[in-house]
């Protein structure tokens, strides 16, 4: 037998211990996996020991989570292919021409990419060499150019194929493909606010984003070789994503298709070769061995959180504030921001969705200011596009959101760590605007999934 321990105090030192252990630099897997191990030995008992082990096994043996290494593959052959320096390239000379066209640039090119990608820093740093050089040089404003790379870089972690929405499915026990679907108009309004806001922000002040000069645009016939040189990989993000919606494969079958699509995209451009495989597969393995320890580790930290009545302790704590159902959803956004500023996306999620989820099963949404609900059958696909539209959110929060600092590790000197925080808030603040679109009116989230899957 364990020592016994109110949960309260349990509460405290765990918490505590994670925070201590992750501001000393050390790994969030193997400190989420340790302390699970130094707590099961000193507060639990023999029947603890059995139920954890029955946590991580269906993790280990989960069919969905196959999809995640195809899919980071797929986008590492696409890396090395140079395919997204020339989408980029593409789009900036069509768009050239306009006040603030290299930012809407980056963002339509972000938006794509992030349909290749599925993860955030690959996004952030790709965009961040490409991008940012080519504004600066173009006299383009800090405040302009690095929120641009910064928004549109966000939109990996929404935009399908999502790694995170596959983990969310995984955790929350609800289908990946709805997930995928329902954050396709999400993301695209995302996209869209940001296009915005740069378009207007850059013809009232076009010193802000001024327009390609006219000896380096190109005719309308060049637009159109440039248009049709960067078609396969679009082909193939359409092809990938259509066979998901349309339902004639799973996501890890479609992840199958597009990581063998990657490769013929490739051997198209001429860049297939065996260094550019290895290099691809030793990124994948990489990613994905890091993905799957946290999994580990979080799950044994939660699981034996949870089974010493951690959940209800949650569950009565913020119950107890006397907030109606949207403001507890409020509550719960406001921690995940917080909780974006120190963590990484793979270790909030299995932090704080499975003690998150259960709670709002429990709640009715009924919509505010007369507008539709949610009902409680479409509760966890709903909240699972409204929590990643959060966690945009906290990847873009200074001073410690991860996307700051991935643009800062590839920014030139004269860009400096003030300006990338400054060109962050406007961008913050469209998506609250967007995260509150997505709670006022469920059916931005809710009419494409149940339109297609019925």
């Amino acid at each position: 037998m364990g020592i016994e321990i109110s949960i309260g105090w349990l509460t405290i030192i765990m918490f505590g211990s994670l925070a201590i252990l992750l501001m000393a630099g050390l790994p969030l897997s193997f400190v989420t996996g340790g302390l699970a191990c130094v707590f099961l030995f000193i507060f639990g008992n023999a029947q603890i020991l059995n139920i954890l082990p029955s946590r991580i096994f269906p993790l280990m043996t989960d069919y969905q989570l196959s999809a995640i290494p195809l899919f980071i593959f797929m986008a590492s052959m696409l890396e090395r292919a140079g395919i997204i320096e020339e989408l980029f390239d593409m789009i900036y000379k069509i768009l050239g021409g306009l006040k603030g066209g290299l930012a809407t640039s980056t963002i339509i090119a972000s938006t794509i990419l992030a349909a290749m990608c599925g993860v955030i820093g690959a996004t952030e740093v790709t965009m961040g060499l490409i991008a940012l050089p080519a504004m600066i040089k173009r006299k383009y404003h800090p405040t302009i150019a690095c929120g641009s790379i910064l928004a549109g870089g966000t939109l990996g972690i929404l935009i399908p194929p999502s790694i995170l929405a596959i983990l969310f499915a995984v955790v929350a026990q609800q289908s990946v493909g709805e997930l995928f679907v329902g954050a396709v108009i999400p993301g695209l309004i995302l996209s869209g606010l940001y296009i915005f806001y740069v378009t207007a922000r850059c013809y009232i002040n076009p010193s802000l984003g001024p327009a390609l000069p006219e000896s380096e645009r190109v005719s309308n016939r060049e637009k159109l070789s440039l248009l049709k040189k960067s078609l396969a990989p679009i082909v193939l993000v359409t092809i990938v994503l259509g066979v998901i919606f349309a339902g004639i494969a799973t996501p890890v079958e479609a992840a199958g298709i597009g990581t063998f699509g990657a490769m013929i995209v490739s051997a198209l451009y001429r860049r297939l070769s065996w260094e550019n495989l290895r290099e691809a597969a030793t990124t994948t393995l990489r990613v994905t061995a890091m993905v799957l320890w946290i999994i580990f580790g979080a799950t044994l930290f939660v699981g034996f959180y949870v089974v010493n009545g951690g959940q209800a302790f949650v569950n009565e704590t913020i119950v107890g504030t006397g907030l109606g159902p949207y403001g507890i959803l409020i509550l719960m956004m406001v921690i995940l921001v917080i909780l974006g500023m120190f963590l990484d996306w793979v270790g909030i999620l299995l932090l704080a969705v499975p003690i998150f989820i259960p709670l709002l099963k429990t709640m009715s949404f009924d919509g505010v200011f007369g507008l539709p609900g949610v009902a409680t059958e479409d509760l966890a696909l709903w909240f699972g596009v409204v929590y990643m539209v959060n966690m945009q959110m906290s990847f873009l929060s200074p001073p410690f959101g991860y996307a700051l600092f991935y643009l800062k590790s590839v920014a030139p000197p004269e860009v400096t760590m003030g300006q990338i925080y400054k060109s962050s808030l406007p961008f913050l603040f469209l998506q609250a605007t967007g995260l509150t679109i997505c709670i006022l009116f469920p059916n931005v989230v809710l009419w494409l999934p149940k339109l297609v899957y019925g």
